[in-house]
């Protein structure tokens, strides 16, 4: 990680500050991914993966939700809570995974597959959500499928999660679609064989959105908040961490007497970088950048969302 100058440093504090001060004024509070530049996480509130700030939404008692990751988890926040105003600090921060599916594709698959639920991934947009039964996280999603009453499932967008799912539900039969994260699909089980040469006494770790060939050599496959588990749970000193490369700052951070190292390359989530402190200061002094969504959209995205949410 490149270290920041004494001047930038002094610029941060200053804006950190101003961002604190208008929190208090306008009633808000700052949700941030996993995936954030180490500055944003610093100052949120809250800090989590999917699952975790969809269910903080839920009960937030701000009139102002700021959240710091890309356009679906805004839009997540937004259905959850939509008497509440939310901002996305970067108006084109989006996920190329989320955009890999249309809502006429989707309804193609639910014409092919007429007995199936359709369980999408939150890594969806909302109109993806308003087609869906239910819902689902990295960290849920083989629950989800386990326990909902159908043995036909469609399973949208990522491929690779979709593969995950069917591993562990194997008396289901899951459709799965095409798409996948690009971060994720960089990390290669080659890579995986290279780092354990280097590092033989790490314990991998890699999220559920990578290949099937990465997920089969892993010592654990579990989302963003599942490493953060193992990693304070472990008697292990070393990781190996097959995931975004944002999540690695709060890991050392919270781990400081542990190493953690990359799977292969450190991968980075161009979308997810896009807000800086400059950024998040400005949606909180101009208010803007609102989520805005149809209400039908909302009360139907809604119903799985809050399907979801039960499945912890």
């Amino acid at each position: 990680m490149k270290k920041m100058s004494a001047t930038n440093q002094k610029e941060n504090q200053h804006l950190h500050s101003k961002i604190l001060e208008l929190k208090e004024k306008l009633k808000a509070v700052i949700l941030a991914h996993n995936y954030q530049v180490p500055e944003i996480q610093e100052v949120a509130d809250y800090l989590g993966d999917s699952l975790e700030l969809a269910k903080i939404s839920r009960n937030l008692k701000e009139d102002v939700i700021v959240f710091c990751g890309v356009r679906f988890m805004a839009e997540t926040a937004k259905i959850l809570s939509p008497e509440k105003k939310v901002l996305l600090p970067f108006p084109d921060a989006g996920c190329p995974l989320a955009d890999t599916i249309t809502s006429e594709e989707l309804l193609s698959l639910k014409k092919e597959n007429p007995d199936s639920w359709v369980v999408s991934y939150v890594n969806t947009s909302a109109e993806i959500k308003a087609l869906s039964d239910v819902c689902c996280t990295s960290s849920n999603a083989v629950k989800v499928v386990r326990n909902i009453p159908a043995d036909k499932v469609i399973f949208v967008p990522d491929k690779n999660l979709g593969d995950w799912v069917k591993k562990n539900v194997p008396h289901k039969k899951v459709v799965t679609w095409r798409g996948f994260c690009y971060v994720h699909e960089q990390f290669s089980g080659e890579d995986l064989k290279k780092v354990r040469r280097i590092y033989p006494n790490a314990v991998v770790m890699v999220h559920p959105e990578c290949p099937s060939s990465v997920q089969d050599a892993a010592d654990f496959v579990v989302s963003t908040s599942g490493m953060l588990k193992e990693a304070k749970r472990s008697s292990s000193n070393e990781f190996i961490i097959g995931t975004e490369e944002g999540l690695i700052y709060r890991l050392k951070k919270e781990n400081p007497q542990k190493e953690f190292y990359s799977l292969g390359a450190s991968n980075i989530c161009v979308d997810m970088k896009k807000i800086t402190l400059n950024e998040l200061y400005e949606a909180l002094s101009r208010g803007q950048y609102e989520i805005t969504l149809n209400e039908d959209i909302i009360e139907k995205a809604k119903k799985s969302l809050e399907r979801m949410v039960e499945f912890v």
